[in-house]
């Protein structure tokens, strides 16, 4: 789940998931924003930020839906991207 820069959201978290994913950002600087709760079919979506922002600092933070990884590059926080298939796995 967690490989130190990269963290997988699961679908259906549960609020354990919850608590090692604020243990997981506060050790890089960020946290949930406590303000935006977003609750789906497939399970919560956290909105997170830099520990301390505020609604109108310039960077908004980031929503994490479920089944999402988010990486953290060493100043911000992203979803990080599938890897582009191979032409022999886009052939399939």
């Amino acid at each position: 789940m967690d490989s130190g820069n990269t963290y997988a959201w699961p679908r259906e978290a549960t609020g354990t998931d919850a608590a090692t994913l604020e243990r997981w950002l506060a050790g890089h600087g960020w946290e949930v924003d406590p303000t935006v709760f977003m609750a789906g079919a497939r399970g919560p979506a956290v909105q997170i930020r830099r520990i301390g922002a505020a609604c109108q600092d310039e960077e908004p933070g980031l929503l994490v839906l479920p089944g999402e990884t988010v990486e953290f590059d060493g100043s911000r926080m992203r979803t990080a991207r599938d890897p582009a298939p191979t032409p022999a796995a886009a052939a399939r």
